[in-house]
């Protein structure tokens, strides 16, 4: 064979079209390698980790090579050690062991101290801001909303240092652990339209927003006669009880009824004439000592307290 013939191209003798010819060009020699070292990877990795199924079982690979020990917590609260062998499961269930150990040892330590000193402790505060972010984003936030800024005609602000139920520690945690029954009775079968209206604009007197003064003034009277006897849940002053969660008239801040909102005054008048009108029945929140552990509230409580809103 010539040299140029040694050189050339070889072809299948295929002949398409008079010039188009199937090359039988060798794979590149790089190529060949890779493939040979991954076929022996795959062929050791199917000996020594667990990879075929068989039936209802699989093959195990070689024993004490691929097997993983963890601390197991049992229904009892046991600590108990478990062999099995390696997959990615096993390997998760060792993380989250080693991870739920970790917790329970900070969750025990804030369990153990009052929440001032929690609050003091600088490392314990940095698993009580964790923690207690997750523990709010799955339990808080469908309702308080993610930072707990709430929203106006469903739930409370937690971060404006306003708490109607009282902001003390344990006053929030006796809200999380027992839920609270907010509610108002509507008035539309004791107070005409007239008198609703004037009430409504009372209350918008009580916060210095636009309102009729005449009719302000009436309100005053029924608001603290017997006829609507708002004074009897809101005070004589207006800025609510806690014993009764009931909302804060002067103080600018509005959960039932969205003032800031609102563009005109009828707006305003309006809308506190709606809250009069129909009182108030889903100011409801559920207890958590259901869902809740101790510890958890106990941490959700300082995260609240500390990290949201700071409490009064």
């Amino acid at each position: 064979m010539s040299q140029e013939n040694k050189n050339s191209v070889q072809t299948t003798g295929h002949v398409w079209d008079d010039d188009l010819q199937e090359l039988t060009n060798p794979l590149p020699r790089w190529w060949i390698w890779g493939f040979y070292i991954t076929f022996t990877f795959a062929v050791v990795y199917w000996l020594f980790y667990p990879a075929w199924p068989i039936g209802g079982s699989y093959t195990k690979g070689v024993p004490g090579f691929n097997s993983v020990t963890y601390t197991a917590t049992t229904v009892d609260g046991k600590q108990v050690k478990k062999t099995t062998h390696w997959n990615m499961r096993s390997q998760f269930m060792v993380d989250m062991n080693e991870l739920t150990a970790l917790q329970k040892k900070y969750f025990d330590k804030v369990a153990s101290m009052s929440y001032e000193d929690v609050s003091k402790d600088a490392e314990l505060m940095q698993f009580v801001n964790s923690a207690g972010k997750t523990l709010f984003s799955d339990n808080c936030a469908p309702c308080h909303q993610a930072g707990g800024q709430g929203k106006i005609g469903f739930s409370p602000n937690l971060t404006d240092d306003n708490w109607m139920y009282g902001g003390t520690y344990d006053q929030i945690h006796t809200t999380i652990e027992g839920g609270r029954r907010g509610y108002m009775p509507p008035f539309s079968q004791v107070l005409n339209d007239e008198q609703i209206t004037q009430l409504a604009n009372y209350v918008l007197s009580l916060s210095s927003e636009p309102h009729d003064p005449v009719a302000a003034k009436a309100g005053d009277a029924l608001f603290h006669g017997e006829g609507a006897a708002c004074y009897y849940c809101h005070g004589p002053d207006g800025k609510g009880k806690i014993q009764l969660g009931s909302a804060n008239l002067t103080d600018k801040i509005w959960l039932w009824a969205n003032i800031p909102a609102d563009k005109t005054q009828e707006d305003k008048v309006n809308d506190i004439k709606n809250v009069i009108y129909n009182g108030l029945a889903k100011g409801v929140m559920p207890n958590w000592n259901v869902r809740l552990k101790p510890e958890q509230i106990k941490l959700l409580t300082v995260y609240v307290h500390d990290s949201l809103g700071g409490g009064k």
